[in-house]
């Protein structure tokens, strides 16, 4: 097929979950990035990227 140059057709919209500018300032680093923590469950570090609504 694609030495013919067919495709298969694609239905709907891409989705796209982040729109990024660079000219936004980055957040403070809260963590220090420190991941070595101390002893177990003193750091917990997440990130929701993208959660569906």
């Amino acid at each position: 097929m694609r030495q013919m140059g067919l495709k298969g057709v694609v239905r709907g919209k891409s989705i796209r979950t982040t729109v990024s500018d660079a000219a936004a300032p980055c957040p403070r680093d809260r963590v220090s990035r420190q991941f070595t923590p101390p002893r177990s469950n003193a750091l917990w570090v997440s990130n929701f990227t993208y959660v569906a609504t």
